[in-house]
């Protein structure tokens, strides 16, 4: 029998009060086993014990919401029978140890929790940042093998990959994020849409005496204690920990996706759960809250890999390709024979009860005896202290007017067309099949968000994730307000309407006042912004503790928004389609250039004030752009972003090696840098045929909005401001900088 040591309680990641209380709601000590299975249900990966007082701030119900927090994942209902289900995760830590399988096992546990609410996936999409690529063959080859897992994971299991975003930036060294997200199709009431989709379950066991049946890949002992390793900060010893770095095999997936799909068409089952971080003990214990009712399992009947696995390696083994459902007693043998048909392991390892107590027994000996509630609903929470950091004191001080301003905006366009964090991320989506499935309607680098259409109905979805680090590192607040409002943009831009998100929160450690400011900031941020704009929360996941030995990552808060077509028209892509089609800029631009591209590329600087943004003028432009793409009324949408209106014009002219003459007015005297790169927000840019031009303007007529210039067909960027040229670049010059550039600090060019 092993001693509980101090020292062992502390290798858990739990504290000494932590353990008093674990001793209190078992009115005794705890055997190895039993801390164990604290330890893992109680980590923040687990337990949010820091982070969920302030995620009560988020809204999570609405018009569409079927199903908020607290699930697998969050269910949208978007009409006739027809349901989108949709989450987001990290896997930054694995991924950081053992990029290709940390990769691979992030996208395919967030597949897991789609399909585990029933729903069939039909999309993925994902957030990456990555240290300096150009500078550290350590970041390049993360990145790589990065994008590799993710996309010969969803390759192998036909899901596509459609849309995300990577980011390249010194503070994510040593410390890169990977997070994924999955879209799934699920019917919202009896009636069946499709072959295809099945009904809504939820991850619930009741039901005296049904049973418990353990589906899908054996355990081993990846991954074990892969919760609280999520939950600590990075070390020179991370290194070492790579057994808690999961295994991923796609093609299991396909085949548990297909299976369990299958069983939710019979009357077998009663719930569903994914054995994701923590494993057995997560979704067996959360189950069996859920329910109110308890569980009482044998580990000895569980499919191992392994020789002489432990009670505690099972219970915390998150080996992959592994689900747990709750059959009625009676009906297994229609579960055995549809697993045995897909060549899944089909296992009853237990039962359900009705005391509430969680049992594990190894060949009938208990192994551990705890009350379901004590691992789910009793961790400690905690609010934590926390202060403004000081280093806003400094950033906030900063002046563009200490810069010089520019006369010439060639090279500076130039260069930022070749930097990584705006250039073509065509070496990224290449990796992909995003064509999978046939729903991908706009297929990458085209729009400023995914469209999908959904099988065997007449549904359109639009799917975007964006963060930006930069400005919530400068501003917690606003860079939290303008994440859900630049998402939001982009799936607006597409024609769709923004319905609902998901967040995935990337911050440092809780525990420093200074961090947990940062978080407590940005989410009351993203809150204000989902109000405003209607996009409640409906799932998500928490990454705290991304620190490492050079310290922690910029607040880094990512959402992902999902829109819905409301009729029959076409969506919008960014690209220039048409000679002589007027050119529109969309918003009001202001002397604002904190943490833009531009200021930390040419002037090697992050400082100042982000760009200031209102949401209620963010919700009025993307509702009026809403209406001038359903009305038909332009030609291309896109928003401007990283680099500004002069990236965003290069960006509208590469599909069709069009080009643009622009004459901007200069009213209010702004800097030539700010007009040409700053990134003022709620802007969009516009192309419009002549014949349409007085509808578009009478849609807007109550907006800032300018008529800049027209598109050409010469392949040729011209700039003006007040008839001063200040951008004169040939197509092919701005093309090969953009498309290029990645490929070649990869050594691919």
């Amino acid at each position: 029998m092993i001693v509980i040591t101090p020292e062992i309680i502390k290798e858990h990641g739990l504290t000494p009060d932590e353990y008093e209380k674990i001793k209190t709601l078992l009115h005794r000590e705890p055997n190895i086993t039993e801390l164990g299975m604290f330890s893992v249900l109680w980590s923040e990966h687990c337990a949010y014990k820091n982070s969920k007082p302030l995620l009560k701030k988020y809204p999570t119900t609405g018009k569409y919401v079927l199903q908020g927090p607290g699930e697998n994942a969050g269910i949208v209902d978007i009409g006739d029978g027809v349901a989108i289900s949709f989450k987001i995760e990290s896997h930054n830590h694995p991924s950081a140890i053992e990029p290709y399988q940390g990769a691979a096992t992030g996208a395919g546990g967030i597949i897991r929790d789609i399909f585990a609410m029933g729903a069939r996936p039909i999309a993925c999409l994902d957030s990456l940042r990555f240290g300096d690529i150009a500078k550290n063959r350590q970041n390049r080859h993360l990145f790589e093998y990065v994008v590799k897992g993710i996309g010969d994971y969803g390759n192998c299991v036909g899901i596509p990959t459609v849309a995300g975003e990577v980011y390249f930036e010194d503070t994510y060294d040593n410390n890169c994020l990977v997070n994924a997200m999955c879209v799934g199709v699920v019917q919202s009431g009896d009636k069946v849409i499709s072959p295809l989709y099945g009904p809504i379950v939820k991850g619930v066991a009741k039901g005296e005496g049904n049973l418990v049946v353990y589906i899908g890949a054996s355990t081993g002992r990846d991954g074990i204690h892969g919760a609280t390793f999520a939950s600590v900060e990075l070390t020179a010893e991370s290194t070492e920990k790579k057994s808690s770095v999961q295994v991923g095999d796609p093609f299991q997936e396909k085949l548990l996706i297909e299976a369990c799909l299958e069983l939710l068409k019979t009357d077998c089952v009663v719930g569903l759960g994914d054995m994701g971080a923590a494993g057995l003990t997560s979704s067996l214990s959360e189950m069996a809250t859920r329910g109110n009712h308890g569980m009482e399992i044998d580990v000895a009947l569980v499919p191992q890999r392994e020789k002489n696995m432990t009670p505690y390696e099972i219970m915390l083994s998150e080996s992959q390709e592994r689900m747990v459902v709750i059959v009625e007693k009676g009906k297994e043998q229609k579960v055995f024979d549809i697993l045995k048909k897909w060549d899944l392991h089909a296992i009853v390892i237990g039962k359900v009860t009705t005391n509430n107590q969680f049992t594990v027994l190894n060949n009938g000996v208990v192994a551990a005896d705890i009350p379901a509630s004590a691992l789910t609903d009793d961790a400690p929470i905690y609010n934590r202290p926390y202060t403004k950091p000081a280093y806003l004191e400094l950033t906030s001080k900063y002046s563009i007017s200490a810069l010089p301003d520019i006369n010439n905006g060639n090279e500076p366009l130039l260069t930022l067309l070749g930097t990584p964090n705006i250039a073509s991320k065509k070496w990224v989506y290449e990796q992909y099949d995003y064509m999978v499935q046939t729903n991908t309607e706009v297929i990458p680098g085209r729009a400023d968000a995914a469209v999908l259409t959904i099988k065997d109905t007449n549904k359109r979805i639009a799917v975007k994730t964006d963060g930006n680090g930069r400005y919530t590192y400068l501003n917690p607040r606003v860079g939290g307000q303008i994440c859900v409002a630049e998402a939001s943009r982009n799936v607006a831009c597409t024609g769709a309407v923004p319905i609902a998100m998901t967040n995935c929160l990337n911050f440092g450690n809780p525990e420093k006042p200074e961090s947990f400011w940062q978080l407590k900031e940005a989410v009351e941020g993203m809150a204000e912004a989902c109000v405003t704009l209607n996009t409640p929360v409906i799932s998500g996941n928490v990454s705290l503790y991304n620190e490492s030995e050079i310290g922690s990552i910029f607040p880094t808060p990512v959402v992902g928004i999902l829109g819905i077509f409301e009729g029959d028209y076409k969506s919008m892509t960014m690209s220039f389609k048409a000679a002589e089609d007027i050119i529109y800029l969309v918003g009001e631009t202001f002397n604002e250039l904190g943490g833009s591209e531009y200021l930390k590329t040419i002037h090697q600087t992050i400082s100042g004030e982000p760009p200031k943004i209102d949401l209620s003028l963010e919700k009025e432009l993307q509702a009026l752009t809403i209406a001038a793409i359903k009305g038909g009324l332009v030609n291309s949408a896109h928003d401007l972003a990283d680099g500004g209106l002069a990236v965003a014009l290069a960006e509208c002219t590469f599909e069709h090696k069009l080009g643009a003459e622009i004459n901007l007015s200069n009213e209010l005297a702004l800097r030539n840098d700010c007009i040409l790169f700053g990134e003022s927000q709620s802007r969009i840019l516009f192309s419009v045929a002549k014949d349409k031009q007085e509808a578009f303007e009478k849609i807007f007529k109550n907006f800032k909005f300018q008529n800049i210039g027209k598109v050409t067909s010469n392949n040729h960027l011209k700039i003006k401001v007040s008839d001063k040229i200040l951008v004169d670049l040939s197509g092919h010059k701005m093309d090969d900088n953009y498309m290029n550039s990645i490929q070649k600090i990869m050594g691919q060019i």
